[in-house]
């Protein structure tokens, strides 16, 4: 866990007696899953969150399919229809695309145990973006509205899913369901949590995206369910299933022609042509279209001076460039812009985020490697 922290942080806890030794944490819970013992299932659960959520999420998007798939076979034939494995069988269907039969293992998970509402929110959540990558928005809308209902994990966060997923269906669909979503967006920044009187970056930026609701002329966000999907990483995902990433970028450049034809632009205006700008260039960069694509992200990149309010979108879009740069085979150009966004950016959205991904990223090109001290003790 400590190998995925950015490396000035990394040199604090090995100051302090800890060290990221990813290798070695790794190879100590192999050990451990490979028994008959108590630790065997601990380790091997442990094993699977580290693979199909914490990199995932705070790495690249991409995790180790095949060794997670590998951990839980044996429990597969032990424990048919045991919540745990029914769930992470779901997971890994899903990172893989097979967005059909993740949503049936999330379903029999929540058939599978009554005791345990936790776990059936875990499966709502899942399920909301299983059919947010399919873009059925209705049934979208079914499990955030449960997750509004039901779980108090992160009332912000769902409730501004519920309004994002709702901002992509027909006005009338949405009238006709009795929501408003003018008022969802409003009672996000009310739901927000602190821990230790520090705001949770997601929460936070859910929050800003909002604030265009407060005021006496609402500007609506142009892809906000879309957006939030490149928040947890969910492109990566859907690029694993080339004709939805293709009717996701049909939906962005209808997006981009209504704001390029919109005779009264707002304050927002440029900001929102830089979101679908950059989403539009990850689903290019998906299909391997890398021309179109850093054309994309050149034109977010050269709006610096001018977005007034995402100011995430720079930085964030330089990374999406380098992982382009990468993906061409250009390394040190990789390298050199997420340098450049480590030292030059300060202060923007999901900052700690954009960093274990870069961190992450750059751990996938070896640039570390000679920058970091030995480490002793294993985490």
């Amino acid at each position: 866990m400590l190998s995925l922290l950015p490396s000035k942080v990394l040199r604090l806890m090995e100051f302090l007696g800890f060290s990221g030794d990813r290798e070695l944490g790794l190879s100590e819970l192999r050990e451990g899953a490979a028994g008959d013992s108590l630790r065997s299932i601990l380790s091997t659960l442990t094993l699977l969150m580290f693979h199909l959520y914490i990199t995932v999420i705070l790495g690249t998007g991409e995790g180790n399919l095949t060794e997670a798939e590998s951990l839980l076979e044996p429990y597969i034939d032990r424990f048919p229809n045991g919540a745990l494995i029914l769930f992470y069988t779901g997971r890994i269907a899903l990172l893989k695309g097979n967005f059909t039969f993740a949503q049936e293992k999330y379903l029999a998970c929540i058939g599978a145990q009554q005791e345990w509402r936790q776990i059936h929110h875990l499966c709502y959540w899942e399920l909301m973006w299983a059919y947010t990558f399919e873009q059925k928005w209705r049934e979208a809308y079914r499990y955030a509205d449960l997750l509004c209902k039901e779980s108090k994990w992160s009332q912000a966060v769902y409730t501004f899913q519920k309004a994002a997923i709702l901002s992509m269906m027909p006005e009338e669909e949405v009238t006709g369901l009795g929501e408003n979503v003018e008022d969802l967006f409003r009672q996000v920044d009310g739901l927000r949590l602190k821990i230790a009187g520090k705001s949770i970056p997601t929460e936070k930026f859910a929050a800003n995206k909002a604030q265009r609701y407060f005021s006496s002329d609402p500007q609506k966000l142009v892809v906000p369910a879309l957006e939030m999907m490149y928040v947890w990483n969910g492109f990566t995902v859907v690029g694993k299933r080339p004709e939805l990433t293709k009717s996701i970028l049909t939906v962005l450049e209808k997006a981009e022609e209504q704001l390029r034809d919109d005779p009264n632009p707002s304050a927002y205006h440029l900001d929102d042509q830089c979101v679908v700008q950059l989403l539009k260039g990850l689903c290019l960069r998906e299909l391997e279209n890398l021309v179109q694509a850093e054309l994309c992200f050149n034109h977010v990149i050269s709006s610096k001076n001018n977005i007034k309010h995402d100011n995430y979108l720079v930085p964030f879009t330089m990374y999406e460039l380098g992982l382009l740069h990468k993906q061409k085979g250009d390394t040190n150009t990789a390298i050199n812009l997420m340098e450049d966004i480590k030292m030059n950016y300060k202060d923007y959205h999901m900052e700690s985020r954009l960093h274990f991904r870069i961190h992450a990223a750059l751990n996938t090109m070896g640039s570390f490697a000679a920058k970091l001290p030995p480490s002793r003790t294993p985490a």
